[in-house]
């Protein structure tokens, strides 16, 4: 195919250099997910500020791990008192979930001259706001310059968040508790329904409902090791499903 032959908006699309593509995924921190990632940071910096972690932690654990479930197990784990070792444990655990979506994502991202070593520090960025997103969006963008837009989106999602956290620990005391809460609390729904929408396969659907109708239970029973429990409960439930559906298809 010839210049020609391609419409205007497409040979526009090819005529963007590598910076233009940065800045493309850059501007996606104006997206609904990445705005309302900034406003459980605005939870997480208060949730930080009452437990008695510095700003300068807050900080550095944003950019460093770049995980929101696994900062408040860090901070969960270091008010509660518990050993380095079970505390790294225990983050190890919480970003294990990750490993599926970095394995998921990195075919997408690759182009056909992308080195390894490229992607290695990309990796890092790859949460569960900008695994959304960047699935969703990559689909339009060059594959040749698919690394260096989600490196746009991604740099940009993690420094804008720590210059929040950084921000709002600094003017924490004129917010009341609720608020903090209130906004939080938006992470986890928000994340609930990217990944019901962004789901391909039905057994998605069930590990995520098994997960929410267990939890509650395994809580009660085993308050200490609930999350493990009930992601290893959940995952028995889908692959259960899976084998279920497997055979009921060869049957018919």
């Amino acid at each position: 195919m010839s210049d020609s032959d391609l419409a205007p908006e497409d040979t526009q699309m090819t005529e963007r250099t590598p910076f233009q593509w940065f800045l493309a995924g850059a501007s996606l921190i104006a997206s609904i997910p990445a705005l309302i990632l900034m406003t459980a940071h605005v939870g997480f910096a208060g949730f930080a500020s009452e437990n008695g972690v510095s700003m300068l932690q807050a900080t550095f654990m944003v950019a460093s791990i770049w995980a929101l479930p696994a900062n408040i197990v860090l901070i969960g784990a270091i008010s509660g008192g518990y050993s380095i070792v079970a505390t790294a444990i225990a983050v190890g655990l919480s970003s294990i979930r990750l490993m599926p979506m970095v394995a998921a994502f990195i075919p997408e991202v690759r182009g056909p001259k992308t080195r390894k070593r490229a992607l290695l520090p990309i990796a890092h960025f790859i949460a569960i706001t900008a695994w959304v997103v960047g699935m969703e969006k990559l689909k339009h963008v060059p594959r040749d310059m698919r690394l260096i837009f989600f490196a746009g989106l991604g740099i940009t999602l993690t420094t804008v968040n720590t210059l929040v956290v950084a921000m709002v620990y600094w003017l924490s005391a004129s917010f009341p508790p609720l608020v903090f809460a209130a906004l939080f609390f938006l992470t986890p729904m928000y994340f609930l329904a990217s990944l019901w929408g962004s789901a391909h396969d039905r057994s998605v659907h069930v590990a995520m409902v098994s997960g929410l109708l267990l939890f509650p239970l395994i809580h009660t029973i085993a308050p200490a090791y609930d999350l493990l429990l009930t992601g290893f409960t959940g995952g028995l439930v889908t692959m259960a499903y899976v084998r279920f559906a497997a055979m009921r298809g060869r049957s018919s």
